[in-house]
């Protein structure tokens, strides 16, 4: 008898542990990743003006297109070498909001420990999966002045970090609503970056562009986003998606209503770029489906029929993933009505 009843209960254990696994939760102690961080925003604005083309010279090469989209793309300062532009670079660093901005980005990232920790631990994970992939060498803290949340070369990452300093900051509310809506005010949150920087990164130096129908680019979003939780396998899954706890919920409880509206608007196959922005790009909600859904449903539902694709198929992994044709993995989705 005590040898049934231990055969019962080991595989009760089994089935346990079998039905909670992740794949995605491996062991990456070993794994040496060599990433340097650097603070570009406050030695752009604290250097002294006469040192700044010595300062910046030693990050002009090493940095590739990160100093040049700061200075030139966010700030439209241009370079730093000549008269003129340490003059436009004085002129920004003693502008008030820029000063209040600056410091209040200080004050939150006074220490940016836990954050470089994170992302680390990140691209350890994402280069377990994808070991082949080129990893940044180089990750800057810019001021963007709003232009983007996150800039990738192919071997460099600039956080732009003005725009996760939260929407209760007073340097945030009094942005201009008619040029920033609360919808993305409300998203400035520092808890994004990780998944933002990550995110960024693939899709920028891993997943291709697609120019052709809404399937195809929404598969490409799932495959994104896939990836992404792989490198935080632990993420809570509304951070994952850019979502509040109750915009999450509002998508897991009606996909099927979201797949039905899409395959009844005859969306799927769908090559107009409406179309494909009004399911795909952020938003204070999804364009055609109630004002209380949340933003880019067409990214959350790529990202379930990757997910549940790589669930059934455990023997293609993440790198297999990358190349894997669209129609292959959207025609395993089933949803329960």
């Amino acid at each position: 008898m005590i040898p049934r009843i231990f055969f019962y209960f080991s595989t009760l254990i089994f089935i346990f542990s079998s039905c909670t696994s992740n794949r995605l939760e491996v062991d990456v102690s070993r794994s040496n990743v060599n990433i340097s961080f650097v603070n570009l925003d406050s030695l752009l604005f604290n250097t002294p003006i006469n040192y700044i083309p010595q300062v910046l010279g030693a990050y002009a090469t090493s940095s590739g297109g990160v100093l040049a989209y700061q200075l030139v793309h966010c700030l439209g300062i241009g370079g730093f070498k000549d008269s003129s532009s340490l003059s436009r670079i004085e002129i920004f660093r003693n502008d008030l909001y820029i000063k209040r901005l600056q410091y209040k980005i200080s004050i939150l990232y006074s220490s940016k420990m836990d954050l470089q920790l994170q992302l680390i631990d990140g691209f350890k994970h994402l280069h377990f999966h994808l070991s082949e992939i080129p990893l940044p060498k180089q990750i800057y803290y810019i001021n963007s002045l709003f232009v983007s949340n996150v800039y990738c070369s192919n071997r460099e990452i600039g956080i732009g970090l003005e725009r996760y300093l939260g929407p209760k900051e007073a340097v945030i509310e009094e942005l201009p609503s008619q040029e920033f809506f609360q919808w993305m005010k409300d998203a400035m949150l520092k808890e994004y970056i990780p998944r933002d920087v990550l995110s960024e990164w693939i899709s920028t130096n891993v997943v291709e562009e697609v120019n052709g129908t809404f399937a195809e680019k929404m598969i490409r979003w799932g495959k994104i986003i896939y990836m992404t939780e792989s490198a935080f396998p632990a993420i809570e899954k509304h951070t994952l998606l850019r979502y509040t706890k109750h915009g999450y919920a509002w998508a897991e409880y009606n996909e099927s209503s979201i797949w039905k509206y899409i395959i009844n608007q005859n969306l799927l196959f769908s090559k107009n770029e409406r179309d494909h922005a009004n399911l795909l790009n952020p938003g204070p909600f999804t364009v055609g489906l109630p004002e209380k859904s949340p933003d880019r449903l067409g990214q959350f539902l790529g990202w379930k029929i990757v997910h549940e694709f790589m669930e059934q198929n455990e023997s293609i992994s993440i790198n297999e993933l990358v190349k894997l044709p669209y129609n292959t993995i959207l025609q395993s989705y089933e949803i329960e009505e």
